[in-house]
């Protein structure tokens, strides 16, 4: 598989680069939350895997063969900024996750150009939510993230809305919520997107916080899709209720902006997905 062969071995020249600086907060359970538009609120450094690398580490490049095709692709947010677009579909990328919003009062100020500019450049894109489940309900951000960005159509080229729900990087690990009341909040959220844009959508996360904050709770895996993250050279053990991933997010750098993903299938698989 040339292209993944290539990904792997770019991925490992940069194995061991940072992504943009991160300062872990407090994990105890009774740390203070950070409210939104307060000081110390940072949603421009928050993005899918940035708590990742801080509390589960980086391994080596994915392997050169997994069991099926692999599609490569890539997710933004707006630490990378206008991104070139044609440069990235050139180097192989054939879709891209984009930050639209977190919690209730913030939206990516560079969506517009993410979002249209990875469409334009023919890849197939979607948007992504990071949940700030201590800020208000699951009902409430899932509303705010599809009123400002989260939408899907059938145009073949919109991948499900994606809820990315991983270490809290305000406090303590699950928010301050129990397993129980986790499980509630992803369902709400699940339930709302769904009855808002005819998509259940797709849940990233890795299976330590998952493990961790729901009690690896296995009720979404026939509905969500699973965006799981893991820097090492497998996707290793998933969450509960999910026997594959769809997305892979396996590197925080290498050959695109932002982070390195694979969509478990060809291009064709991909295509069907985005047509639901």
């Amino acid at each position: 598989m040339p292209v993944l062969a290539a990904l792997a071995a770019a991925t490992a020249l940069v194995t061991g680069l940072a992504a943009p600086a991160y300062a872990a907060g407090p994990t105890t359970a009774d740390a203070a939350p950070v409210a939104e538009g307060r000081p110390g609120f940072h949603p421009e450094r928050d993005f899918a895997g940035s708590t990742v690398a801080a509390h589960e580490g980086r391994g080596a490049a994915p392997y050169a063969s997994l069991a099926v095709a692999q599609t490569p692709g890539m997710d933004v947010a707006s630490y990378q900024g206008n991104v070139d677009w044609s440069t990235a579909a050139a180097n192989g990328a054939r879709f891209a996750y984009v930050k639209a919003t977190e919690g209730t009062g913030y939206t990516n100020p560079y969506f517009a150009q993410q979002y249209n500019g990875s469409y334009n450049a023919g890849m197939i894109r979607g948007a992504y939510h990071f949940a700030l489940p201590n800020s208000s309900s699951g009902a409430t951000q899932a509303n705010y993230f599809v009123s400002h960005g989260g939408g899907w159509s059938a145009d073949g080229q919109t991948l499900p809305p994606a809820l990315d729900i991983e270490y809290n990087p305000y406090g303590a690990t699950c928010y301050g919520l129990s397993q129980s009341a986790m499980v509630s909040w992803i369902r709400d959220f699940s339930n709302t997107v769904q009855y808002r844009t005819g998509r259940y959508p797709t849940i990233y996360t890795t299976t330590n916080w998952w493990t961790q904050c729901t009690g690896n709770y296995g009720g979404f895996g026939s509905t969500n899709p699973l965006w799981i993250a893991r820097y090492s050279s497998s996707p290793g053990t998933l969450p509960n209720g999910w026997g594959y991933q769809t997305f892979w997010q396996y590197a925080d750098s290498g050959t695109f902006p932002g982070d390195q993903n694979l969509f478990n299938g060809a291009a064709d698989r991909l295509s069907a997905l985005a047509l639901g």
